[in-house]
């Protein structure tokens, strides 16, 4: 049975970027991540080091805890979220909005760094594996508003359809605002009716090519 990482390891996976994953720490740190599989070095300079989808799940895990005395640096309170809808007390100041720009932009940074061709047209592997957050993320980078607990916004849901999520709106122009924002940022987007109320929504998958 693979041993579980050091707490010194755990500080750098949970220090690690929310979207990009890239990692900080020593060399001996980030090798030992390496070898264990929850890391990778970027064959192009600089060659940083990020997490792999096994270090991603391990910082996502609830179970992660830092041990006694081992607490994260001051300042460090959490991870960046993107609303995904139906979130209470929903952030919308500048502070805010700076905070999902930046995430964009290192969301674009990591296809990138990681896509074929450095292309950044279209979601890369970390974003089919995490795809609630990714398509929430492309809404609210470009100005959506999630829906806040019971309100009127945009509401981004798993589904049973592999490489699939389902957008919901109340409002069917916002709805069909949403899709023309997620073609634009590299997913296949198509507009479907709830079989007993009628009302639309949409399915978004990633695209490859």
């Amino acid at each position: 049975m693979t041993r579980p990482p050091t707490a010194a390891q755990l500080r750098v996976i949970n220090t690690a970027d929310p979207v990009t994953g890239r990692l900080r720490g020593t060399d001996a740190q980030l090798s030992a991540l390496v070898k264990r599989g929850l890391a990778f070095r970027h064959p192009r300079p600089p060659h940083d080091h990020f997490l792999t989808p096994a270090g991603h799940r391990i910082r996502e895990a609830p179970s992660v805890e830092e041990p006694a005395g081992s607490a994260a640096p001051p300042g460090d309170t959490g991870v960046f979220a993107a609303r995904v809808g139906g979130e209470d007390g929903a952030d919308t100041t500048p502070a805010r909005r700076r905070e999902v720009h930046s995430a964009w932009q290192g969301l674009l940074e990591l296809r990138r760094m990681t896509n074929p061709g450095d292309a950044v047209d279209r979601p890369c592997a970390w974003e089919r594996a995490n795809l609630v957050r990714s398509a929430a993320l492309a809404l609210e980078a470009a100005g959506h508003r999630p829906a806040p607990g019971d309100g009127e916004g945009y509401r981004v849901r798993a589904t049973a359809q592999p490489e699939a999520i389902a957008v919901h709106h109340e409002d069917l122009t916002a709805l069909r605002a949403c899709a023309a924002t997620l073609e634009e940022a590299g997913w296949q987007v198509s507009e479907h009716s709830e079989p007993k109320t009628r009302a639309r929504y949409l399915l978004a998958s990633p695209r490859r090519r």
